[in-house]
């Protein structure tokens, strides 16, 4: 190596010590404020949210057109948008998660409204259980969006 190249390293380690060190000690304390969708039929997912999941239409702050927000509760946000071209790729790895402390009614009623859902592994109108105990089910959007709800830890 020549004598250059080791005197600028010794220059540049013990400067990109210091950042990491510095970025461990920030904390921003983020949390969660809203998840947004895009969507290719506005009014049909606005009103599965609304009318499967139960979720509030709430005001759009931005009074974008092609654009709906809905409530998922304590100050968290759903946001809707029908304004972006192109297909997206959805697994079941992406996925919003709801939990309820009313999950039996919850799978209830999706049984008696005949709106299909799964377990984890795709077996339809099953209930999963996790290792840890919470049960889930699995459904999904008019997009393919999928959506997990599942019970209250014990």
């Amino acid at each position: 190596m020549k004598k250059n190249h080791f005197i600028l390293l010794l220059f540049i380690i013990p400067f990109f010590s210091t950042m990491t060190n510095a970025q461990d000690t920030v904390n921003y304390r983020f949390t969660f404020n809203h998840l947004a969708l895009s969507v290719k039929d506005l009014n049909r997912s606005v009103n599965f949210y609304k009318n499967v999941l139960h979720l509030k239409e709430i005001e759009n702050r931005t009074k974008n057109e092609g654009i709906r927000w809905v409530s998922l509760g304590e100050g968290k946000e759903l946001h809707i948008i029908s304004t972006t071209p192109g297909e997206v790729k959805i697994t079941k790895a992406v996925h919003l998660a709801l939990t309820s402390p009313r999950f039996h009614d919850f799978v209830k009623e999706r049984e008696a409204k005949i709106i299909p859902f799964t377990d984890w592994p795709g077996t339809p109108g099953k209930v999963h259980v996790r290792p840890d105990g919470i049960l889930q089910i699995y459904l999904q959007d008019p997009d393919g969006y999928w959506i997990e709800v599942n019970s209250v830890a014990q």
